[in-house]
């Protein structure tokens, strides 16, 4: 059992007032809170560790070296990867995505060839394949959704042909909270000869999630949606596929050699991390890190789930006003995530009045703007719950959209 108590006084802006009320802060998935141990990992490294890596001899640039190493080590055993150089720094999933796409795509994806994804993807996963095909004369094909936001495989073996050579999938959808069988996708692909990517963004925060038994070739996150700051993310590759791929970014130490006229590449990792590397939020995410295995991700995966299901049975109360819950309506193939449509009350116009209420929701398309298309509607309104979310936030939130329906309907609240 975890103390939630406990657990939010580590965060300080959960005590934070935001338009009279307590701050109710529902919008994780775009990004999460920080704990007081990340951001004293900040000022502590500034304050007293302040250096660049790699390049000196120096006590502060040993004491940063060392630091910024040892968190590579933390997110390699983190997510159990084979060896920490698999793990490459980068500034988000998204840029993780589009290294791929720069270095392994345009190297081995050749006109005709195939690449398959999910109807759910976040435009991140999305975008960088459309381009790779579209520059290299490539097709992209899609898995279909059940009705309950779930995917269908029923004709994944027509899906996946010798010509498929990339499958790219999101664990958790951002948008419908899907949690997806991906170690089967994995298997399927990898039949095939496709290499597999997961989008593991809206996972590793959530979950235990481990590599190798997924068996991915590559996986990717971003640290600000796991506690930890922001512009920091990683990009997990296989060392066999990774030594095989050229540099996106050149410049500063991911040399071996370099003279007047040419250069070559220095080892995996350092060969993907041009310049001076974003050091302070690297060691900050790996203390975020030590803060979520110190609570537990099986701990934190169980105590979502009762909130996925408590708020599941919250929302039956909203049928009777019209309201659609888009995703599946289980614990078991849902994340904390919920996201809705109300009729004749636009989702800007429902995040505005809950906002004066001190409770932040996302509203919009959510990056993943042709998922919401096909669901019908415009936009939705997206509540996201982390661990130091409560039960009693999720009744705040019902009672924030009844009294806005009630508002719409009748003038009152």
């Amino acid at each position: 059992m975890i103390d939630i108590n406990e657990i939010r006084n580590d965060f300080p802006i959960l005590s934070r007032k935001v338009n009279g009320h307590q701050l109710v802060y529902l919008d994780n998935a775009a990004t999460t809170h920080k704990p007081r141990s990340v951001i004293n990992a900040l000022v502590d490294f500034y304050e007293n560790h302040n250096s660049n890596v790699h390049r000196g001899v120096h006590t502060l640039s040993m004491e940063a070296t060392d630091q910024f190493e040892e968190a590579r080590e933390k997110i390699s055993s983190f997510i159990n990867s084979e060896t920490s150089q698999s793990i490459i720094w980068t500034r988000n999933a998204s840029e993780s995505l589009n290294i791929i796409s720069y270095s392994w795509g345009y190297k081995n994806i050749s006109e005709g060839d195939e690449i398959l994804l999910s109807p759910m993807e976040h435009h991140s996963n999305l975008i960088p394949w459309q381009e790779l095909a579209r520059v290299k004369g490539a097709k992209i094909k899609y898995l279909s959704l059940n009705d309950d936001g779930t995917l269908d495989l029923s004709n994944i073996d027509e899906l996946m042909t010798s010509n498929t050579k990339l499958v790219s999938i999101v664990h958790v959808s951002n948008a419908l909270g899907t949690i997806n069988p991906v170690k089967e996708l994995c298997e399927k692909a990898h039949q095939v000869g496709a290499l597999f990517v997961l989008d593991g963004a809206q996972s590793i925060p959530h979950m235990l999630v481990d590599v190798q038994e997924i068996d991915c070739d590559f996986f990717v996150f971003s640290g600000h949606k796991m506690m930890g700051p922001t512009g920091i993310g990683v990009l997990y590759g296989k060392m066999e596929v990774l030594e095989k791929m050229d540099p996106v970014f050149t410049g500063g130490e991911m040399v071996l050699e370099v003279s007047y006229e040419k250069a070559s590449w220095a080892d995996i990792p350092m060969r993907f991390e041009a310049g001076t590397p974003n050091i302070a939020d690297s060691i900050a995410l790996g203390t975020a890190v030590d803060y979520l295995q110190n609570i537990g991700m099986d701990n934190i995966h169980n105590y979502e789930k009762t909130i996925t299901s408590y708020g599941l049975e919250k929302f039956k109360e909203l049928e009777s006003e019209g309201v659609t819950l888009f995703g599946p309506k289980s614990s078991e193939l849902k994340g904390a995530v919920f996201s809705f449509h109300i009729p004749g009350i636009h989702p800007h116009d429902l995040g505005t009045i809950l906002d004066g209420m001190g409770i932040a929701v996302r509203t919009g398309h959510h990056c993943a703007m042709p998922l919401i298309r096909s669901l019908g509607v415009s936009a939705t309104a997206r509540a996201s719950f982390y661990v130091y979310n409560t039960l009693n936030e999720v009744d705040l939130l019902i009672d924030g959209i009844k009294s806005t329906i009630r508002y719409f309907t009748d003038g009152s609240n």
